[in-house]
């Protein structure tokens, strides 16, 4: 099933069959349940039997399209935004490889917003429909896409109270915390990584101008908690950056 804003945004994006297993894939403690069955495996195998490339700044979905897939970005990263009526843009979320995307669309069988590659993408298509199905006959997959459901509605809520209690220099270390645990959770450095999003990109998303969060990433380097070269990043004082 190929989802219909791949045919009517006009991008570069391309749809293709993939020989790409779940069962095989370096993503997978990320994607699915631990306790899958190789029967399971199989089955969720024939679901999953399309990738699609997304290149740098276009779009895997925009807001009001048609839901029919969910995606799970198997490489690269995107961003999700709302646009406001005053046409002012907000970012939503960052999203790794691993991580799911298009569960906007389930509640009212449209997205809800728009999700843009931060840089060359690729994400495995997941036709909610016969995931649905399987979910009915496998519980432990039904109990996984519940879990990240739910993940999405903590992390929501814990965004709502990150802007509204905490701190610019205390939600720019969320924030590189944040992204210092997603990193070591796919076998990555924890410490010392490459921010995909530019500055302007975090401050939309931790309610923040440009201006304040370049000023704590300057705050942080010269008090010795970071290292912070460009998009290069070093975590040189974990618990410090966890006091702020």
């Amino acid at each position: 099933m190929i989802p219909a804003s791949a045919e009517t945004l006009g991008t570069r994006a391309e749809v293709k069959r993939t020989n790409t297993r779940c069962s095989t894939c370096s993503m997978q403690r990320i994607c699915m349940p631990s306790d899958l069955s190789p029967v399971d495996y199989e089955r969720l195998d024939a679901i999953i039997c399309s990738t699609r490339s997304v290149r740098r700044g276009e779009t895997l979905f925009r807001c009001s399209d048609p839901f029919q897939s969910l995606y799970a970005v198997r490489s690269g990263c995107f961003k999700t935004v709302v646009m406001h009526r005053e046409g002012h843009e907000q970012v939503t979320g960052f999203h790794l490889p691993g991580d799911a995307l298009g569960l906007d669309g389930v509640s009212a069988d449209r997205h809800t917003c728009d999700a843009i590659a931060l840089e060359d993408s690729v994400v495995c298509i997941i036709p909610f429909d016969l995931l649905e199905l399987l979910c009915r006959e496998v519980r432990a997959l039904q109990h996984h896409v519940h879990r990240v459901m739910c993940g999405e509605i903590v992390r929501e809520s814990n965004l709502m109270m990150m802007l509204g209690t905490m701190t610019a220099e205390q939600r720019v270390a969320a924030f590189l915390l944040n992204l210092s645990t997603r990193m070591k959770a796919r076998g990555y450095s924890p410490a010392q990584f490459v921010l995909r999003m530019t500055r302007e990109e975090i401050g939309s998303y931790l309610g923040l101008k440009i201006e304040t969060v370049s000023r704590m990433f300057s705050r942080l380097q010269k008090a010795g908690v970071i290292d912070a070269r460009g998009r290069d990043v070093r975590i040189l004082d974990q618990a410090r950056l966890e006091e702020v």
